[in-house]
């Protein structure tokens, strides 16, 4: 007997520099067992995450880039899931350290005063 399964995500715009569904969507999402997929994981087109010092300097500490952080940061709690670019190997090379990488609670807190979560 063939089961039919549908899964559904809810792919939204999520990364350390648009934060904007933390209060509301991502619980809602959760609450619901509903996939979140973040895209622009590393900020977008025109964003200047990927040139932040705070980003730099915990990469360095990790021996790894800044967009291998930020991404880390978007799958941190393992319920968000992402779509980096993976336009060329270097891409694709700093997307799987990021899914190795570990950032300390320290590291957390670091990132969260350079880049707030919106207030409510």
């Amino acid at each position: 007997m063939a089961r039919d399964f549908q899964q559904t995500a809810n792919q939204v715009p999520y990364s350390l520099g648009d934060r904007a569904i933390e209060h509301d969507l991502l619980p809602w999402c959760a609450r619901h067992a509903i996939p979140v997929m973040a895209y622009s994981p590393l900020g977008g087109a025109n964003s200047t995450l990927l040139r932040d010092p705070v980003l730099a300097r915990i990469g360095a500490a990790h021996g790894c880039s800044p967009a291998a952080v930020a991404l880390a940061w978007t799958i941190r709690s393992g319920k968000v899931i992402a779509i980096p670019e993976s336009g060329n190997v270097t891409h694709v090379r700093e997307n799987a350290v990021a899914l190795s990488l570990v950032l300390t609670s320290e590291e957390l807190q670091t990132l969260d005063a350079a880049h707030p979560p919106p207030s409510r």
